[in-house]
C-alpha cells in the first residue's frame, strides 16, 4: 500500500500543480502585452510552462486505467459530460461578456471576422479547448479498455494515431457541422479555432493509459511503474529529437498542431518529469502545501472552468494584452485568490459533492487533466 499511496501522491501533486500553473499561464496569455510575453524572462517562463499540457493528458490515461469506474458506460458518460461542460464553458466565457457588453473591442477584433453577430457568437462558443479534447477522448478510449487487453496493444494504438495524425490533418470537408467535427478530430481550418485536435493528443492520453496498465500488472509499485516510465521517456526523446530538429515542418509545425516525431519527443519529456516528480514526493510529508494541492486536484475539472471564466470576465474590466509584467504578477495573485474563493463556495453550495470532473474518469474531475 505505501507504493500506492505515493504513486497517488505524485499523480495528485502534479494535478495540483497543474492548477496554479493553468491559472498563471491564463493570466498572462489574456493580460500580458506582446513585449512581456515573448522578451521578459518571467513571461517567456511561463509561456514555456503553457507547454505542459501532454502531462495533464498522460496522468488523465494513468488514471483511466487505475480508476474505480470501469464500465463502457460509464466512460461514455463521462465524455459526454465533459462535452457539455467544455461548451457551458465556451458559452460563460464568451457570451456572456459579449452580450452583456464588457468584451474588449480588440479582443473581437483579434479574429478579423465578417458576417452576422449570431455566427461570431457561435464559433466562440465552439472553440476547441482541452475540455472538448477530453471528452471527446473519453468516449473512444473506453473501448481501448474494454477490449484491448495486452498493454503493447494500447501502446501501439497511442503511436498509431500519432503517425497518422499528420496525414489526417489534412482533411478538409467543406460542409456545414461536418467540418466542425473533422477539424474537432483532425485539424484548424474551420473558424472555431481548435487548440487539441483529437488527433494527434489523443495520443498522450493513450500512452498514459499504456502506463497505467502495467501499473495494474506490477500490483501497484509505483517505484517500479515510474523507472520504467523514465527508461521509455529517454527512448521516446532519443527517437523523437532527430525527428523534430532534422524534418520539423512535417513532425512539429507548431505546438497544437503536432505530427508524430512531436508526439513522441513531448512524451518523452513528459515521462521523465513525472519520474523526477515522483522521487521528490518520495521524501514529501503532508504539509499545509501538499493539502491544497490534493484540494486543488481533486476539483480540478470545476477550477479549470471557473478561472477561465473569470480571467476572460476580466478582460472588460483589465483590457486584453495590454500589461506589463508588474501588473500581471498582480493580477495572478488576484485570480488565484478569485478561484479559490468561488470553489469554496462551490463547496457550500453542493455541500462538497463532487461536480464535473477532470480527473476521475478519469474522475470526471480527476480525469481530464489528471
Amino acid at each position: 500500500m505505501e507504493h500506492q499511496s505515493k504513486r497517488i501522491a505524485a499523480l495528485d501533486l502534479i494535478k495540483g500543480m497543474s492548477v496554479v500553473g493553468m491559472i498563471i499561464i491564463h493570466t498572462l496569455l489574456i493580460y500580458a502585452n506582446v513585449q512581456s510575453q515573448s522578451e521578459s524572462v518571467i513571461g517567456s517562463f511561463i509561456v514555456f510552462l503553457g507547454r505542459g499540457t501532454s502531462i495533464f493528458l498522460i496522468c488523465m490515461g494513468i488514471t483511466f486505467m487505475t480508476s474505480s469506474h470501469q464500465s463502457l458506460k460509464s466512460s461514455i458518460k463521462r465524455g459526454g459530460l465533459l462535452l457539455l461542460a467544455a461548451f457551458f464553458m465556451n458559452f460563460m466565457k464568451f457570451i456572456v461578456p459579449a452580450v452583456l457588453g464588457f468584451a474588449p473591442d480588440n479582443f473581437i477584433q483579434k479574429y478579423g471576422w465578417h458576417g452576422p453577430i449570431e455566427q461570431q457568437y457561435m464559433y466562440l462558443v465552439m472553440l476547441g479547448d482541452i475540455l472538448q479534447l477530453a471528452g471527446i477522448s473519453l468516449l473512444f478510449v473506453g473501448f481501448i479498455r474494454e477490449y484491448i487487453k495486452n498493454k503493447y496493444g494500447i501502446l501501439a494504438i497511442g503511436l498509431l494515431i500519432a503517425l497518422v495524425s499528420r496525414e489526417l490533418s489534412r482533411i478538409n470537408i467543406d460542409y456545414p457541422v461536418i467540418n466542425y467535427i473533422s477539424d474537432l478530430f483532425f485539424s484548424n481550418d474551420y473558424p472555431a479555432y481548435i487548440y487539441f485536435p483529437v488527433f494527434p493528443w489523443m495520443s498522450f492520453i493513450i500512452i498514459g493509459m499504456f502506463f497505467g496498465k502495467w501499473y495494474l500488472e506490477l500490483n501497484h509499485n509505483s517505484e517500479k511503474l515510474f523507472k520504467k516510465m523514465l527508461y521509455f521517456g529517454l527512448v521516446f526523446v532519443a527517437v523523437g529529437a532527430p525527428l523534430v530538429f532534422l524534418y520539423e515542418s512535417y513532425n512539429y509545425n507548431g505546438f497544437y498542431h503536432m505530427g508524430p516525431g512531436g508526439v513522441i519527443y513531448f512524451a518523452g519529456w513528459t515521462l521523465i518529469f513525472l519520474w523526477i516528480i515522483f522521487r521528490i514526493t518520495l521524501k514529501m510529508k503532508d504539509n499545509k502545501f501538499t493539502t491544497i494541492l490534493k484540494y486543488c486536484s481533486k476539483n480540478l475539472t470545476s477550477m479549470y472552468m471557473i478561472q477561465w471564466i473569470l480571467i476572460s470576465w476580466g478582460k472588460g474590466i483589465f483590457g486584453y494584452r495590454q500589461h506589463g509584467i508588474g501588473v500581471v504578477l498582480i493580477l495572478i495573485v488576484l485570480y488565484m485568490i478569485l478561484t479559490f474563493s468561488v470553489q469554496k463556495l462551490l463547496d457550500l453550495v453542493r455541500k462538497k459533492k463532487p461536480v464535473i470532473a477532470l480527473e476521475q474518469p478519469i474522475s470526471v474531475d480527476e480525469t481530464v487533466l489528471k
